[in-house]
């Protein structure tokens, strides 16, 4: 037993394991655990089923704590999230911080901080990581929403008194430039990396023929943030033939209309295929199979797919809205802004042109640099000394 063992993070995240549908928050909290589970005790409050299912995940204990691994996770029905339930579990699992993991959530973020607000909650340090629900490209959809929310939030206020986690600088001016903090409550701590899968080369280097269509995939949930219509006009446009293939969440049925009807247009040189969801353990090998990830999302405060499509040597071709910068003078890809989608049109006909030896070298590249990322040791450290930090200025 080492000196971290007792300090326990009651975290709170709505979605958890066996969930593979959401976003990057449940894969950075799984993350953390199988990193640091063996210093700090996490406990996890979520959601008794996937985003979008109406049932529960099977083989579980509803609306009880259940050990999964060695963590312990309450899985929350919808009858038993209201302010007052919500409260009365906080205030019955010992805890000594509480760890928030959006700012918008009304049930994992919001309600608890309300009960905090009227002192339902025993006094203990908050950390809150919005991840990436201030970007530019998020805060924008339901903007008028979201602003008349955060302006009564901070009347109330209700974010006063904890600390911010972001996962990079640009967290950090998203965060500030959204809300009344001093840059003191602002703690840069990146999002904990999965570990690193060993793969054999001939895993490694899915080798293209110039002479076949440019195999490209997409792989987010389905909603505006993660700009699949824009991707599909940029395919509209580029003069090689192309089989897209789509993976992931139909979130906002009337977006994937949208996003259907462009389907019907494109030309017969671009086939499209809705191939569903894919589960986290099984997103490497879907990777391996294309020659590019094409994913012009309007935001994010990290982006664990983009980290999985590098560690399967699959080259990225991306909106300049994510940490991931510079891609190109890395030799891994490209990193564009929205506005200039001839870029992206050009890129993709330049990888369908690259020769068998050039493209192998590209992906092992790739491999490579994502190889460096996993292996970055600041990075968990940096979320050791988050919570650590937090847990004495308490004390």
């Amino acid at each position: 037993m080492n000196d971290y063992t007792m300090i326990k993070v009651l975290i709170l995240v709505e979605h958890y394991l066996p969930g593979y549908k959401s976003g990057g928050a449940l894969r950075t909290i799984v993350n953390m655990v199988e990193h640091l589970g063996g210093e700090f005790d996490f406990w996890i409050i979520a959601s008794d089923r996937d985003s979008g299912d109406d049932v529960s995940y099977p083989n579980i204990c509803v609306d009880q704590w259940n050990l999964i691994g060695d963590t312990h996770v309450y899985y929350l029905s919808p009858e038993q999230r209201s302010l007052s339930n919500i409260g009365s579990l906080i205030c019955k699992t010992h805890h000594d911080i509480l760890y928030l993991n959006s700012f918008f959530d009304p049930v994992f973020t919001i309600r608890p901080l309300l009960a905090r607000r009227i002192r339902k909650l025993p006094q203990r340090p908050v950390i809150l990581a919005p991840r990436g629900e201030f970007s530019e490209g998020a805060i924008n959809l339901k903007k008028w929403k979201k602003s008349g929310y955060m302006l009564l939030a901070n009347i109330m206020g209700l974010y006063k008194n904890l600390v911010w986690q972001a996962s990079s600088d640009f967290e950090v001016n998203d965060i500030h430039r959204n809300m009344r903090i001093v840059e003191s409550q602002v703690v840069v701590a990146p999002d904990v990396l999965q570990h690193l899968k060993p793969l054999n080369d001939n895993k490694i280097f899915h080798c293209r023929l110039t002479t076949e269509p440019l195999k490209i995939c997409f792989l987010s949930r389905i909603s505006p943030i993660k700009n699949l219509d824009y991707a599909l006009l940029i395919l509209s446009k580029v003069s090689v033939s192309i089989i897209f293939e789509i993976y992931g969440p139909i979130e906002d049925k009337i977006y994937w209309s949208l996003c259907q009807s462009i389907i019907k247009t494109l030309p017969s040189s671009v086939k499209v295929n809705y191939k569903g969801c894919v589960e986290n353990n099984h997103v490497n090998d879907m990777f391996r199979n294309y020659d590019l990830f094409l994913f012009p999302t309007k935001g994010e405060n990290f982006g664990h797919v983009i980290l999985e499509s590098i560690l399967a040597g699959t080259p990225l071709l991306i909106a300049n809205t994510t940490p991931w910068r510079n891609l190109e003078k890395l030799g891994i890809g490209w990193d564009f802004p929205l506005d200039r989608p001839d870029e992206f049109i050009t890129a993709i006909e330049n990888v369908a042109s690259i020769g068998k030896n050039e493209y192998m070298k590209l992906r092992s590249r790739v491999r490579n640099y994502g190889e460096k990322e996993v292996n970055d040791s600041s990075i968990l450290d940096a979320n050791r000394q988050l919570l650590l930090k937090v847990s004495v200025d308490n004390k």
